[in-house]
């Protein structure tokens, strides 16, 4: 009588399900409804921080004519800190997922990895368009912030933006064994995009070899769409491509996320 081996379960890679997507989709909704600390860090933390730099700034002199710092820093920041907060609540709860054996148990069924991630990207991007109203809301509300151009205009490029950040902060996940190892990753992936996007030192000023690293960061893009939408009063070509490259690159994380997902942190 011969031996029995088993086999462990393989991870389907069939193609994607709109039911197994909208499935997961449903289910982080629910979890994240449950979660309110993560619900206060999305929709809060963006619209304080944005806060204290109205503070530090609104008793500073503006040339006549000009806008003030704040509304020239500000609209950027829109983008920007919902970008960060996306990132980081993404990646520690896929990881969740990873270390609890939900992950694995997910995997086992009919669903493919990118069923999970494209549910992931839609559950936190319907968060990020909640959050994009409430920061672009307040800004231009409580702290005054002045916009030349459509405040929607802002709200999209703050949304795309801010889903460029769920898919990174997805792909971040798959290298990570921990909560602490996922928060690493932040100053690996997003500082770098912070300093070099335009906003310290426009990029014309920049080193050259600094200059072409930008041009290949996303964040630089989603920057220079706010400045369009800040600089006129109608949408133009360059914000429209902009905009494309941004959610391009959220598209390219995403698939490379489901390309090196791992069902367990070992």
């Amino acid at each position: 009588m011969s031996a029995t081996t088993s086999t462990p379960p393989r991870v389907t890679t069939g193609h994607v399900s709109p039911r197994l997507i909208m499935a997961t989709t449903g289910r982080v909704l629910r979890q994240l409804r449950h979660d309110h600390r993560t619900i206060a860090m999305m929709l809060v933390l963006p619209s304080v921080l944005l806060g204290l730099l109205y503070l530090l700034w609104q008793d500073l002199p503006t040339p006549p004519g000009q806008l003030s710092l704040f509304d020239r820093v500000g609209l950027t920041m829109l983008g920007i800190f919902p970008f960060m907060v996306m990132f980081l609540v993404t990646s520690i709860a896929m990881l969740r997922e990873r270390t609890s054996g939900t992950l694995e148990r997910l995997l086992t069924t009919p669903m493919a990895r990118l069923d999970l991630l494209l549910g992931y990207g839609i559950a936190f991007g319907l968060a990020a368009a909640l959050q994009a109203v409430v920061t672009v809301t307040i800004a231009t509300t409580v702290y005054d912030l002045e916009v030349t151009g459509s405040v929607w205009l802002v709200v999209l490029i703050a949304v795309v933006d801010a889903v460029l950040g769920v898919a990174l902060g997805l792909l971040a996940s798959a290298f990570a064994r921990s909560e602490f190892q996922a928060v690493q990753f932040m100053p690996v992936v997003v500082l770098p995009q912070f300093f070099l996007c335009g906003l310290l030192v426009p990029r014309e000023q920049m080193a050259g070899w600094l200059q072409a690293i930008s041009d290949v960061l996303p964040l630089t893009y989603a920057v220079e769409a706010l400045q369009e939408v800040g600089r006129s009063t109608e949408a133009t070509g360059t914000m429209w491509v902009d905009v494309a490259i941004v959610a391009g690159a959220a598209l390219i994380a995403l698939a490379l996320a489901a390309a090196t997902l791992r069902r367990r942190t070992s």
